[in-house]
């Protein structure tokens, strides 16, 4: 993954030893720190860079900060109601499955689109 932040421009390039491991500052422990808390929050990489860009910017306005948590808790909240939507809906199927040797099923027939 550490690979890949590089790539993206979330943590600069890291100095490495001689024998090629990387050598990691003290500030490139806080970054990836900072991307893995992000990151256990849900953020998608691009608000992660987004975050780290104006982290690293003193001048930063909070207000664009709070801007992009804003934007992901609506995220958060349509995808839980799609989530309780699913949820409503298998718990349903499953009530109406028998689930005994019979070859209906109503949870493979909704999934065929019947």
């Amino acid at each position: 993954m550490v690979r890949h932040y590089e790539a993206l421009g979330l943590l600069g390039s890291v100095a490495r030893s001689d024998a090629g491991y990387r050598q990691y500052s003290t500030a490139d422990v806080h970054t990836l720190r900072f991307i893995k808390r992000s990151r256990e929050l849900g953020f998608s990489m691009a608000e992660i860079a987004g975050l780290v860009s104006l982290w690293h910017d003193s001048q930063r306005a909070s207000a664009d900060v709070k801007r992009i948590a804003k934007a992901h808790v609506l995220e958060l909240e349509k995808r839980i109601i799609a989530l309780q939507d699913m949820r409503g809906t298998l718990q349903n199927l499953l009530q109406n499955c028998h689930g005994d040797a019979r070859p209906e099923c109503p949870i493979l027939d909704r999934l065929a689109g019947h």
